[in-house]
């Protein structure tokens, strides 16, 4: 493994100027491309010491041999040439977004003599108008079959344009009026070229001056009396309305702009786009990124600009590009984008009205697309099977852990700590496995200790199954689905089917590193149990520990066990904060009323509706509260204690008069 020390430039040999830089592994190959504003500030960030680098960082400083860079005029500059050399070097640990599918797109064929309209998929080509993507290309065969009433382009393949040509006879098309058939001279290359430009003026969102002008010829015609020619105007029009009946109306203001979402987690990002042309949503484009750097959401933003328009023809870029976070060099991004459409373009965050409604939107489908990627992966049974494959041989397992249980602890500042277990059997969770745990042996902030406290209770609980003794362990929080054991341990008479605690996992993962993984491996030891593989995954560097092990088994950012542990993990997380926030609600919501013995839920109601409040009730002295029905003496003197020591911690009433002592 490389030390950065040794490749790390002398001092003063880094310039203090924008620029690019590239770091190289001991094979040439290019890791890592980026820029910077100051290459003398960024690049000496990298050769700090090791330790206090973010896990990523330490993987890129080591894994790279050397490091170059090359110093431009302006930022702008610097954010070209960074997307060039991503593009060109493909560095594995810079963010890329790929298309989670190929979406189709309406193209025009400018650059030929006789342009067509047709479907394309895949990279663009020049002199090429695009329009869209579309999510299916039978959604743009229909626009296209209604548009070409009005604007008779043509659609056909070479081929077949020659082939008309040589016959002297046009396709069906154009014996149906769809086509202008410039094959055999119907229209000369001049007209033709006009009807194309119509057309894709009209897609993009220019649409009511043709509407207008439809409706000017088709009231002209009946005035002169040529119905026929005005009923087909008439269908002309209803032909252009259909197609912009296809794409809704969101913006009112014929807005053009795309609409970028993010939804993330610590391994990947979905993004979403929504292409708006003249208020209307044209397309939407969707990708899933595999975040192998350590990059936060202005970062992913800037990186997406770069590739979304960084090949794009210059009509492509709209007016506005709205982003959930504004990049970390917006000024240097929006020029950038400026210069490729050849007007001004405005980078920013919508904050309310119609354009946040619609961001809101794309962030609801963003969202979507990432839980319908994670699910369809979880869902794989060959994948699943990968997985715990790869979780077996990098854990030295002599079979694949079918059953996996995770335990994660949860608390506010060391109060109502909380401890979950979930259950993963082959792969997909088992929620009627589920346990929780309310912590009762430590106190304050000790995630460690409350591990170990969870691991004993749980595996105690399971040795006494095991054995079939008659011991019964009220260890488990009986709060919602999860009732205090009854009845003979092991098996349950009704059923016939083990107990809660009667399956042993093959693999206990804890949430946390080296102590947490040290507490569980102790508690297990604790009770003879030595049949139970134990790691745990520390979700910051997402890397796996072992106990007694000083260093991580390190899985690829693409594996599939990596990806199955991290949602096990997940998931024990949000089962655990979850309990947390149900007991901290509870909590919340007590009153120094329900702890005063014989004042039951009526009587406190009854007291609270005759005061007022709580701390009218605490004004009071024990005879102005004997007086509220059903509440008698003896009661009125505990309620009154009750809440003199909820304020100041000891009772300060004369047990003798009932008058408080002191109502400071």
């Amino acid at each position: 493994m490389p030390d950065p020390s040794t490749y790390r430039p002398r001092p003063g040999e880094i310039p203090d100027s924008p620029g690019v830089y590239r770091f190289r592994d001991q094979h040439g190959r290019v890791v890592y491309v980026g820029k910077a504003k100051s290459l003398r500030q960024r690049l000496s960030s990298y050769f700090a010491d090791v330790a206090t680098l973010h896990p990523r960082t330490q993987t890129l400083v080591t894994t790279a041999a050397s490091v170059e860079w090359t110093v431009v005029a302006t930022e702008v500059e610097a954010l070209q040439l960074e997307y060039s050399w991503i593009k060109e070097f493909d560095p594995r640990f810079n963010v890329k977004y790929r298309d989670d599918k190929s979406y189709p797109y309406l193209a025009v064929t400018m650059g030929e003599d006789f342009p067509r309209v047709q479907v394309l998929r895949g990279a663009k080509r020049k002199g090429t108008r695009y329009f869209g993507p579309y999510a299916h290309a039978w959604a743009i065969r229909e626009t296209v079959d209604l548009l070409l009433r009005v604007f008779p382009v043509r659609t056909c393949s070479s081929g077949v344009f020659k082939r008309a040509g040589q016959v002297g006879r046009p396709c069906l098309l154009g014996y149906i009026d769809k086509c202008s058939a410039p094959c055999v001279g119907r229209v000369t290359p001049e007209e033709h070229r006009v009807l194309a430009e119509d057309f894709c003026t009209f897609m993009a969102g220019q649409t009511q001056r043709y509407v207008r002008r439809l409706e000017r010829e088709m009231r002209t015609a009946s005035s002169e009396m040529e119905f026929e020619r005005a009923a087909r105007l008439r269908d002309d029009i209803k032909a252009l309305e259909r197609a912009m009946e296809k794409s809704a109306v969101v913006l009112p203001d014929a807005t053009d702009a795309d609409v970028f979402a993010l939804a993330q987690d610590e391994l990947e990002a979905a993004v979403q786009v929504f292409h708006v042309r003249g208020g209307r949503v044209r397309g939407q484009r969707g990708w899933v990124v595999e975040k192998v750097e350590d990059l936060q959401t202005p970062d992913l933003v800037e990186h997406l600009l770069q590739q979304v328009y960084g090949d794009a023809d210059p009509a492509a870029v709209p007016r506005e590009v709205l982003v959930p976070e504004l990049p970390p060099d917006v000024r240097g991004v929006a020029t950038w984008l400026t210069g490729l459409r050849g007007a001004a373009v405005d980078v920013r965050v919508p904050r309310r009205g119609d354009k946040r409604a619609l961001m809101e939107t794309v962030e609801r489908n963003a969202g979507q697309s990432l839980t319908l990627h994670k699910t369809r992966r979880a869902g794989d049974l060959t994948t699943r099977s990968q997985a715990l494959a790869e979780i077996s041989e990098a854990l030295g397992l002599t079979e694949a852990p079918l059953r996996i249980e995770c335990y994660d602890v949860s608390n506010l500042q060391g109060t109502e700590v909380v401890a979950s277990m979930v259950v993963f059997e082959d792969g997909l969770p088992r929620k009627g496995e589920y346990r929780r745990f309310t912590i009762k042996g430590v106190e304050g902030q000790d995630d460690v200790a409350s591990v170990r406290e969870v691991i004993t209770r749980r595996f105690r609980r399971y040795l006494a199954d095991r054995l079939d003794s008659d011991a019964q362990l009220d260890d488990v929080d009986t709060d919602g689905d999860d009732p205090s054991p009854s009845g003979p341990v092991g098996v349950d008479p009704d059923t016939g089917r083990p107990r809660r605690f009667a399956y042993p996992p093959q693999l206990v993962v804890v949430d946390g590193g080296p102590p947490q993984v040290a507490a569980a491996a102790a508690a297990l030891a604790d009770l003879g149990i030595d049949d139970v593989a134990l790691c745990g995954l520390a979700k910051r560097l997402e890397e796996v520990w072992l106990p007694g092990d000083d260093h991580p088994v390190i899985l690829g950012r693409a594996s599939q066990g990596l990806y199955l542990l991290q949602r096990v993990r997940d998931e024990a997380h949000r089962f655990a904060i979850t309990f947390h926030r149900q007991r901290r609600s509870k909590a919340m919501t007590r009153s120094a009323l329900d702890d005063v013995p014989g004042l039951g839920p009526t009587r406190r109601s009854a007291l609270l509706a005759h005061f007022g409040s709580l701390a009218k009730v605490r004004r009071a002295d024990v005879a102005e509260v004997a007086a509220v029905p059903g509440i008698g003496p003896s009661t009125a003197l505990s309620v009154v204690e009750a809440l003199a020591t909820s304020r100041s911690g000891a009772p300060t009433v004369n047990t003798a008069t009932g008058e408080l002592l002191d109502d400071a």
